[in-house]
């Protein structure tokens, strides 16, 4: 190959490079976003946060209830049934 540069276009077309230089719209080629998928996501969010919210609480009211050493007895025998 040779080293030399090779025009990509005549240096008499101008019109034409003048044409593909333009910049795009982005106003005719974007969408909006739907509102409910913003509401799903937040309800998932909300959700998950309801149940950890209830899981912290039902593991305290356990742990007042049956003292400290017959809840730590409880979470290793549930950890050893699962494994």
């Amino acid at each position: 190959m040779s080293r030399t540069a090779i025009p990509l276009a005549c240096p008499g077309n101008w019109p034409y490079l003048k044409c593909m230089a333009q910049p795009i719209s982005t106003q005719a080629g974007m969408m909006t976003a739907v509102p409910r998928q913003g509401r799903v996501a937040s309800m998932i969010v909300w959700s998950a946060a309801t149940l950890g919210a209830l899981a912290v609480l039902g593991a305290a009211a356990l742990w007042f209830y049956y003292g400290t050493a017959v809840f730590f007895e409880m979470i290793a025998a549930g950890i050893s049934a699962c494994f």
